[in-house]
């Protein structure tokens, strides 16, 4: 069994063939070649946390995999990270475990990476201000990916914290080209951006349509059971696309509150959801037809995103000779 730790996978992990993997990977889910059921979850009410699991198996990335992924909201981002997860692959023929990886990094790059194949597919080819809602990893993830799709130019960040964002603006100065500015407020950030990539923990929607450019493409990964990112008018205007109507749709913790509130106050119904990203790569539904429309790509994170990391995780790492190798007896 190879044991793979957080900067192993880190360092195995390219993020352009990460955007590339995923497109064949939301091709297979959407045509229902990949068995990707409903996450479930262990609630742990006292730090408003859980413990879920999401079991995939992808066949054209030969992949048996389940990861156990912790969300607990109220950790300090400093010490512990909110979402922290291992991933156990199987042998696809056998069924006997292959091998065992830090997830937590996995589950960052793999979001913030099909965050920038909805830009590759919905956001204007023009697209050069990104505005970037929230400080923690997503955060960080989210800007790198999605300057690897789009040739941003100028980059904003907004938190609940002044100091957080400032920090996470120095960071992604170092490594990233373009200028990357710490600014007052999530309108601010959103005023006249072409791309907006919210990853919070909020309440309150910090995605509002009175703050929107037209032709701005959303990217939304946060989640909150008691909350949203996204208000209604947004929801309401836009062509949404998702990873699975199912999983979109499912009740919490499986779903999204920024569809199935509207939903439930009955603005728009399920089949507002235009489009599957696989269905966007297969052709079977067409994505932006102006440059003014607003395209918003809500994710609630799909095992087969998983399942594509760990093949070219476990593929370099077995090309580099990198991990330990352990049997459990």
């Amino acid at each position: 069994m190879l044991v793979l730790g957080r900067l192993q996978v880190e360092a195995l992990l390219d993020t352009d063939a990460l955007i590339d993997a995923l497109a064949p990977a939301m091709a297979d889910l959407s045509a229902g070649r990949a068995s990707v059921p409903d996450r479930v979850a262990a609630l742990g009410p006292e730090r408003e946390g859980f413990l879920a699991a999401m079991p995939g198996f992808l066949p054209s990335a030969r992949v048996l995999m389940t990861k156990l992924v912790a969300l607990f909201p109220h950790n300090d981002e400093a010490r512990l990270p909110t979402h922290q997860a291992l991933i156990v692959a199987f042998d696809p023929d056998t069924g006997e475990p292959a091998a065992l990886l830090d997830g937590t990094a996995i589950t960052a790059a793999r979001t913030g990476a099909c965050s920038a194949l909805s830009a590759r597919l919905l956001a204007r080819e023009d697209a050069t201000v990104l505005a970037v809602l929230g400080t923690g990893v997503q955060a960080r993830s989210h800007a790198r990916a999605i300057c690897r799709v789009r040739p941003i130019r100028q980059i904003r960040i907004a938190g609940r914290d002044p100091a957080k964002a400032a920090a996470l603006a120095e960071e992604l100065s170092a490594v990233l080209e373009g200028e990357v500015q710490a600014v007052s407020s999530y309108a601010e950030a959103l005023d006249g951006a072409d791309i907006a990539a919210a990853a919070t923990h909020t309440v309150e929607p910090v995605i509002r349509r009175s703050w929107l450019a037209p032709g701005v493409h959303i990217t939304s990964v946060g989640y909150n059971p008691a909350g949203r990112e996204i208000d209604d008018a947004t929801v309401t205007e836009a062509l949404v696309c998702v990873e699975s109507r199912q999983a979109v749709l499912a009740p919490l913790p499986a779903g999204s509150n920024d569809l199935l509130m509207p939903i439930r106050d009955g603005l728009i119904t399920a089949d507002h959801v235009h489009a599957e990203l696989g269905e966007l790569i297969a052709g079977s539904r067409p994505g932006r037809t102006t440059p003014n429309q607003i395209t918003l790509y809500k994710s609630v994170g799909v095992a087969a995103q998983d399942a594509a990391a760990t093949a070219l995780v476990l593929a370099a790492a077995r090309e580099q000779a990198v991990g330990e190798e352990m049997t459990l007896r």
